[in-house]
């Protein structure tokens, strides 16, 4: 919220500067995100009078004017402007006034007026615009001011231009902070100083007129005032005060009717609608909107309605979106001379969100979701009477009685304070007698009952519910500069971690030393990712998705990593190494609601990575190929380590049928590994084929840890092997069955030739191969003897044939 710092003292002025009032607010909760003057500097420049205007006997667009700026005589200036006319007042710039910088020359130096020449004729000095002073960027004409400008009087003081601009960042439980009257009142509360409470005197009842209103839905609409002013004269200027002080608080003039509604709402935080009357069909009902039903609204845009929606019909059609904005059809124009002014009290639950899906915001909208004060309707109906009365009222101008209908209002329930709580959860002693100075301060009710303190919330206090909200209120108030600075009363002891545990940080230091990059991406991704990619035909929805491809909470990282391969190669990268760390969401009826966990959804940590495109980067000693299913299965054999994985062939959505495997740990599933299924290829237009992997992070953060051994004293003894088996054999399972072998003997069995016949004969049938296979054999303790050793490469063949049906190639 942006407000001038002049506005905000009219209601409370503490004896404080502007950086100490910033200051103040910030430490008490309402952030001061930026303060800075109205105007930059400038000087010499005051409220110039156009006493005559010629045309330049040298130049057809200039015009040489005689100006009264309080001096005794007029001053002879040159002047461009098209909007420059005898008797209007504007800044004049004297001979020696500094003008600011602006446009490509802000950083310097200021600009300086000088007696000077144009086209042969004298110029005493410069009419400016409001852009040569650094006000807008509008230069399309002089800055006009208002007939009540004082000649002569410093531009700065006739507009307040030294004024400050405060921006403040408000948090959602500081919806009675959405006013200049709401800050003043914390203001004066910090500080002691006095508010200035507001009268709103009563605008005398010219006539009976009324607009029937129903109110049909209690839970949208708790209260609805209103009263009918006829006779208004729609064209009559705002006036520039009014205009100014929107301005500041970041609001356009739009027209008299407007400016006085947005201008209560700045001022008090109320927002209010003003109908033009002679549209309104018969009267107005309040109720939730039907299904089917449409509205045009102010900003030109039509919604579909529902039943979930507040609105305000009258008898034809719906005419505004309850608390959001009103519609088109019933908008004031230069043609309206009856208006309906409405202020009501909208239930925050029935207000919030509205508007945000529809795709906008309104500053209506933006207060009533946080709850706005439902007491003061009527007051601030007879304020905006008052101003439409004063600003666009005339001889024929009669105002009707306030229809005024209380239906639902909120309850207050007492809140209780418990003072030695407050002072455990503050961290500094208290007494009853402070907090309930405090209460006072705030104009918050309350009652002694022993050492405790019984809060009433008054009526624009939406955030008042817990005792917690109450000790907040107390240590903002008595602030938080006063809290002692102690020392930690409790021991602390180091906790030394397990070494059996690896920190994910550990590992994503182990992914990225081998190359790859993290990336980091949302949890909710686009619903063909987990219907393709995962197989995951009921995905979690998101209730309020941040945009239209993102509506589904992810249960498999390989969709995030193949979107981040998509952006970079559509920006011409040939070589990708990525990998993420983060958490899944899977559907679970098992799961149960806990700090960490929601009913219904379990949520693991996966460790997932993709590599594409060449195996290493260009270099003459290694000929260019494509990265391979092997290359990245020994990324993740380096991952998984000191434990040992294992590859089985195993099915994926997301990967190609023959080039994939379900990675394993000691016989226990943690992932899978593969080359990106074809048919997503081509989905995602990528030139070649990824190798992804993805695995369970837990799984990989347990390891065992080394143990001594000592150096063998033995030598090996190697022997080589060649069987013939079947195709179907795997690796896997040939070294399974050799380790089968008892004795301990056989220390490791590597594979190292594999020859597959072109056609069957009598020694190899048509779906046989040989493998040839390299033992080493130790023993510790002994010298191995020719007997021993052969007898550990029959049980070899043995176990060989038993398990896998292998036979010794003759």
């Amino acid at each position: 919220m942006q407000l001038p710092e002049s506005w905000l003292r009219e209601f409370c002025n503490p004896p404080i500067g502007s950086h100490a009032l910033a200051d103040l607010l910030t430490m008490s909760g309402m952030e001061v995100e930026e303060a800075r003057p109205v105007a930059p500097p400038f000087t010499g420049v005051v409220v110039g009078k156009v006493v005559e205007v010629a045309r330049h006997p040298n130049a057809d667009r200039l015009s040489v004017c005689q100006v009264d700026a309080g001096l005794g005589k007029p001053l002879n200036i040159v002047c461009g402007a098209p909007n420059v006319r005898p008797g209007i007042k504007v800044p004049c710039a004297l001979v020696g006034a500094a003008l600011p910088p602006s446009g490509e020359s802000a950083d310097r130096a200021p600009f300086r007026i000088r007696l000077g020449e144009l086209r042969g004729v004298e110029s005493q000095g410069m009419l400016c615009s409001a852009r040569e002073l650094g006000l807008s960027d509008d230069h399309a004409g002089l800055l006009v001011l208002g007939d009540d400008a004082v000649i002569g009087r410093d531009v700065r003081e006739q507009l307040d231009l030294d004024d400050t601009l405060l921006t403040l960042k408000l948090t959602p439980n500081l919806g009675h902070c959405l006013s200049v009257y709401g800050i003043a009142r914390e203001v004066s509360a910090l500080t002691g100083a006095p508010l200035v409470s507001p009268s709103f005197p009563v605008v005398a009842v010219t006539q009976e007129a009324k607009l029937a209103v129903a109110i049909e839905a209690p839970d949208l609409c708790g209260r609805f005032s209103g009263r009918i002013v006829s006779g208004v004269d729609p064209k009559a200027p705002t006036p520039p005060w009014v205009v100014d002080r929107l301005a500041r608080c970041g609001q356009r003039s739009v027209s008299a009717l407007v400016d006085i509604s947005n201008y209560v709402m700045f001022e008090y935080g109320r927002p209010s609608h003003i109908f033009d009357l002679d549209k309104i069909h018969n009267g107005l009902s309040v109720r939730w909107a039907r299904a089917g039903e449409k509205l045009e609204l102010l900003n030109g845009s039509t919604v579909d309605l529902d039943p979930t929606v507040g609105v305000i019909a009258d008898d034809q059609a719906v005419e505004s979106l309850a608390g959001v904005m009103g519609g088109a059809a019933t908008a004031v124009s230069d043609d309206t001379r009856n208006v309906y002014v409405e202020a009501a009290f909208w239930w925050p639950d029935a207000v919030a969100g509205r508007a945000r899906r529809y795709g906008f915001s309104t500053d209506a909208g933006h207060r009533f979701e946080r709850g706005v004060d439902p007491a003061g309707t009527v007051e601030h109906i007879e304020h905006i009477t008052k101003l439409i009365v004063e600003i666009c009222g005339g001889s024929a101008t009669r105002c009707g009685p306030i229809d005024d209908q209380v239906i639902n209002l909120p309850k207050r329930e007492p809140v209780t304070l418990r003072i030695e709580r407050a002072a455990k959860v503050i961290g500094m002693a208290l007494t009853i007698a402070q907090c309930e100075a405090v209460m006072h301060k705030l104009g918050l009710p309350c009652t002694r009952q022993g050492d405790r303190l019984v809060v009433t919330p008054p009526s624009w206090r939406f955030d008042l519910q817990i005792e917690e909200d109450l000790i907040e209120e107390v240590i903002r108030v008595l602030g938080y500069d006063s809290l002692p600075s102690q020392p930690p009363l409790g021991a602390l002891t180091p906790r030394v971690p397990s070494e059996t545990h690896r920190e994910a940080d550990a590992l994503r230091e182990q992914i990225a030393a081998i190359a790859y990059r993290e990336t980091v991406n949302f949890s909710f991704v686009e619903e063909a990712w987990e219907r393709d990619l995962a197989g995951n035909a009921n995905p979690i929805r998101v209730l309020n998705p941040i945009s239209s491809s993102m509506t589904v909470m992810r249960s498999s990282l390989l969709g995030s990593l193949l979107g981040v391969l998509k952006l970079n190669v559509s920006r011409r990268a040939t070589r990708a190494r990525v990998f993420e760390v983060g958490r899944v969401f899977i559907r679970d009826a098992s799961a149960t609601d806990g700090p960490d966990g929601v009913a219904g959804v379990r949520q693991p940590m996966r460790i997932a990575g993709l590599a594409y495109g060449p195996a290493d980067p260009l270099q003459w000693g290694e000929k260019e190929r494509p990265v391979d299913f092997f290359d990245v299965k020994g990324d993740v054999e380096a991952l998984c380590a000191p434990a040992v994985a294992t590859f089985a062939p195993a099915s994926h959505p997301a990967l190609h049928p023959g080039r994939s495997a379900r990675v394993e740990i000691d016989g226990k599933a943690i992932g899978h590994i593969g080359e990106l299924h074809p048919k997503w290829r081509q989905q995602f237009e990528l030139p070649g084929a990824p190798v992804l992997f993805e695995l369970d992070l837990p799984a990989l953060q347990t390891r065992w840890l080394p143990s001594y051994v000592p150096l063998p004293r033995q030598q090996p003894v190697w022997r080589d092997l060649a069987v013939i088996a079947k195709d179907s054999v795997t690796h896997a399972e040939l070294k399974f069955a050799i380790a089968s072998v008892p004795g301990g003997l056989v220390r490791s069995a590597n594979l190292f030739d594999l020859y597959k016949p072109a056609k069957s004969s009598a020694d190899f049938a048509a779906d046989e191969r040989s493998l040839a296979i390299r033992l080493e054999i130790r023993d510790d303790e002994t010298t191995l003897t020719d007997e021993r050793i052969d007898n550990v490469v029959t049980e070899v063949l043995l176990a060989l044939r038993e398990r896998v049906g292998a036979r010794l190639r003759t």
